[in-house]
């Protein structure tokens, strides 16, 4: 029986993340995601035939990996995902805050959001399952807590399925298990940044938290849009480390998700720090304490991190005007994005006036650079193939080309809807 793998999104772009793995008669898929068009519009992955796709596999709760997953519980359909239980929980949060947000623009409702979740299997680090003879385990990724590098062995082959990786040690996260796919001879590995390394993470919090202090003991507040999942918990985190004197403010989702992982501690590499945090800081309940927040010299920990909506919009009008304040951007920051067009223009769209306040971008990404996804290649032994998905096209190409130099491997850079033969 020939196996084969098929991109059904993440293929020359960042996110929409879906990898089926199989035959002809049956296969896993690896991750099912959304991104997002111009216009904020979701664009799902490609689809197999329901009757095929015996289970999904997802190396974490992000929306670009998990968005589209009720899509295959919609009417008789009952379709088995598997996950660690971190990834099961947070899920359940995303998919309800996704459909609550683009309700209207998703071919799913909450019917079908609660079957994904009554089919969610949770199943812990190096444990393995079998799905219509493919063994499949989990192990660490070191990207958010509960996220997952995917192996899959069938009788023909053994794929290592990256999803969002990171090798550095972060608050939140212990380094990723590389060491536990090094039987792989097929690895399909993200490549965000392929063109680029990052700069220690201890430089990052070192630089951050010094500016911070210098802004607020100036008498400003600092604005630090965040994600809610994984990357406001890392910033609690650091300020809890270090004893930041002044008043600390979260607004989000944040809350909810930072105590499901505190319910989770394994998952955790300091879990003492984010308790300290969500202890001693200040969680935003509603107006009252929102109009408090930003006239307080301080920080603001909000969502979203993109500036695309949610609290930290508000907070920014508010703040932007003076310039005593700051705004410190910890995110990515996507193309025609609010966050995104500050970083260009210096404004939050076309029709805004100039930002007065203080104004900084911070690299806490929690995705391998360039170096180390040549180290993850490097640490499987008996390599035939490299698979690069979840990139822009500039940044695979670039990877490809030193992965061939360095390792004289072959390496594909596959389009949507291609098949892979394994």
């Amino acid at each position: 029986m020939n196996y084969f793998l098929k991109i059904l999104g993440g293929g020359r772009e960042v996110g929409r993340s879906a990898i089926e793995v199989g035959n002809s008669n049956s296969s896993v898929v690896l991750d099912y995601g959304v991104n997002f068009d111009e216009k904020d519009n979701p664009n799902f992955p490609l689809q197999e035939m329901p009757s095929k796709v015996k289970g999904f596999v997802i190396s974490h709760a992000h929306l670009d990996h998990i968005g589209a997953l009720p899509i295959y519980q919609i009417g008789s359909l009952n379709t088995k995902v598997y996950g660690t239980v971190v990834t099961r929980i947070i899920t359940e949060v995303m998919l309800k805050d996704f459909l609550k947000l683009s309700g209207a623009k998703v071919p799913f409702e909450w019917v079908e959001v609660r079957k994904t979740m009554d089919n969610f299997v949770a199943i812990g680090y190096g444990e393995e399952i079998e799905v219509e003879g493919m063994k499949i385990s989990l192990y660490n990724a070191g990207h958010i807590p509960g996220s997952s590098i995917i192996k899959v062995s069938s009788e023909k082959s053994t794929v290592a399925f990256t999803g969002d990786i990171n090798l550095s040690e972060t608050k939140l996260m212990k380094p990723a298990e590389i060491e536990n796919v090094s039987d792989a001879n097929v690895l399909v590995m993200e490549s965000t940044y392929g063109k680029f390394n990052h700069p220690t993470r201890k430089e990052v919090e070192d630089e951050f938290y010094e500016k911070v202090l210098e802004v607020v003991e100036g008498g400003g507040t600092v604005l630090v849009p965040a994600f809610s999942l994984a990357r406001s918990q890392e910033i609690l985190s650091v300020l809890a480390e270090r004893d930041f004197p002044y008043p600390v403010y979260y607004d989000g989702m944040s809350r909810e998700i930072t105590e499901l992982m505190l319910d989770f501690r394994e998952y955790l590499n300091r879990p003492d720090l984010l308790k300290k945090a969500y202890d001693n800081f200040n969680y935003v309940k509603g107006w009252e304490d929102r109009h408090r927040a930003w006239k307080e010299k301080g920080v603001i920990v909000a969502s979203a991190g993109m500036l695309k909506g949610g609290p930290a919009v508000y907070y920014f009008k508010k703040l932007s005007e003076n310039s005593k304040n700051a705004v410190f951007l910890v995110s990515y920051q996507a193309v025609n994005t609010p966050g995104r067009k500050l970083l260009e223009m210096g404004k939050f769209d076309e029709y805004s006036p100039l930002l007065k306040a203080r104004l900084e971008i911070f690299d806490f990404s929690s995705h391998a650079g360039r170096k180390q996804l040549l180290e993850i290649v490097k640490s499987v032994k008996n390599l035939e193939k490299v698979v690069l998905v979840h990139g822009s096209p500039d940044n695979e190409s670039s990877l490809a080309d030193l992965i061939k130099q360095e390792m004289g491997v072959e390496v594909v850079i596959p389009e949507n809807g291609q098949e892979i033969s394994l």
